[in-house]
């Protein structure tokens, strides 16, 4: 069990999550309506809570009037991620390759939702997992995508191949992604913050590929360097 806590977030939650109360502070007007609503209409118990014990539970000071305690998340087995998508022609699957902040995953999650990524793949050591923080900086976005965490993304691209997905990795030398045929099932590996995408998994990927530089700076955050791709595959 965990706390989740802002509005977007909490909505989300209630929408596809297994929710056990929601805790609401006294007076709180505009959206908290809706969320008192949902979760009547989901017979999930509502709790007024003064804004100290809304802190408690948040551990933040920007809970928005309302946290929600919710069963741990449920990811997506590997097998049934390959099966759901091996037929659709466009499928769209980001694999993130050791992504250690929180706040970058939950950003990820976040444009993958607005750009129609059907999942993302991530290890379940030396990384970030879904948590309240992947949560909130995802604006609950978390919750409308697949998520699959497996022991070796090595192993998770072959079972990839298999089904027809072509895999790309982001490297500083790569093809420039405005030349890039995305068509057809599409698994793209953005690598860690510091070291970027592991060798061995730039071995197994099909194609390299890069986004261009207009400056001597030469690298992106992680979660804008995964929006920027996404949006060139649906461009």
């Amino acid at each position: 069990m965990k706390y989740i806590y802002g509005r977007g977030p909490v909505m989300e939650a209630l929408k596809n999550e297994e929710v056990e109360k929601v805790y609401v502070g006294k007076n709180a007007t505009g959206s908290i309506k809706k969320i008192i609503g949902m979760a009547r209409d989901r017979k999930i118990p509502t709790v007024n809570a003064d804004n100290e014990k809304l802190q408690e539970l948040a551990g933040s000071t920007n809970h928005q009037a309302v946290v929600a305690l919710v069963s741990d998340f449920t990811y997506v087995e590997l097998e049934d991620l390959c099966n759901k998508y091996k037929d659709k022609e466009n499928a769209k699957i980001f694999i993130l390759d050791k992504i250690e902040d929180p706040h970058n995953f939950g950003a990820i999650a976040r444009s993958a939702n607005f750009f129609g990524v059907d999942a993302i793949i991530f290890p379940n050591r030396r990384a970030a997992t879904v948590n309240d923080t992947v949560v909130k900086s995802s604006a609950g976005a978390i919750y409308d995508i697949d998520v699959c965490k497996v022991g070796n993304i090595s192993q998770a691209i072959e079972k990839l191949k298999e089904v027809g997905f072509w895999i790309f990795a982001t490297d500083l030398k790569g093809e420039d992604i405005r030349e890039t045929d995305f068509s057809g099932k599409v698994g793209v590996i953005i690598g860690n913050e510091g070291k970027g995408v592991s060798k061995n998994l730039l071995k197994s990927s099909d194609k390299i590929i890069t986004i261009p530089n207009f400056s001597d700076f030469d690298s992106l955050n992680a979660s804008v360097a995964a929006a920027v791709i996404m949006f060139e595959i649906v461009r």
